[in-house]
């Protein structure tokens, strides 16, 4: 079974990454189709459960993931629901075979599956440059106003993860590839990295 999971730093451009490197390889693609699942079985919105989960949802809860969201104290609101629900479509998209999932902790919760982990980043101007080119109409942050917003949201992106997996979200050693999107036109690095996948895939 070929699984892909791309872990991202918010604006390095791991979506695209994933998207591209998808479409190369002939491979089903999720990520958005993660949280309309969601939606679709809890009848909520969508930018809701986004956002929901995008803020570190169980932030003020110190656990590790071998304890269950059940015991989780109410007053957290939706969050830990969202997130159990998050990690069992998750399992059902993986169950049904080859994909390229974009992050969601899909790395750590997808561990049986034994998938070609990449973690994408880049430095801060570069990050900061994509989110204006993809921003939309009217959003006008300030440099200091954006750069906030990227390390919040990474900051929560790595609270979720480190609830389910034994490494440190962004540690090198947790992935099979890191790429630094810094300098490079991803789809011009998409064509190379699908070879090592498909190397990885071969030797795995």
């Amino acid at each position: 079974m070929r699984i892909i999971t791309v872990s991202r730093e918010f604006g390095s451009g791991g979506r695209e990454l994933g998207k591209r490197l998808a479409d190369t390889l002939g491979l089903p693609y999720y990520d958005r189709e993660i949280i309309t699942a969601i939606a679709q079985k809890s009848s909520m919105d969508e930018d809701y459960i986004e956002r929901t989960i995008e803020k570190g949802a169980l932030k003020q809860y110190p656990m590790t993931f071998s304890h269950t969201f059940a015991y989780m104290p109410a007053i957290l609101g939706n969050g830990p629901s969202l997130l159990a629900q998050q990690h069992k479509v998750i399992k059902e998209l993986a169950a049904k075979g080859d994909c390229v999932i974009v992050g969601r902790g899909a790395d750590a919760i997808l561990q049986e599956y034994k998938p070609l982990k990449l973690f994408i980043y880049a430095d801060m101007a570069a990050k900061m440059e994509r989110c204006r080119r993809r921003a939309d109409a009217g959003e006008n942050l300030s440099d200091r106003e954006l750069s906030r917003k990227i390390r919040q949201i990474d900051k929560a992106r790595a609270e979720n993860h480190d609830i389910v997996a034994t490494y440190k979200w962004g540690d090198k050693r947790g992935y099979h590839l890191c790429i630094n999107t810094t300098d490079i036109l991803i789809k011009t690095a998409v064509p190379l990295i699908a070879a090592y996948a498909g190397y990885w895939f071969e030797k795995k």
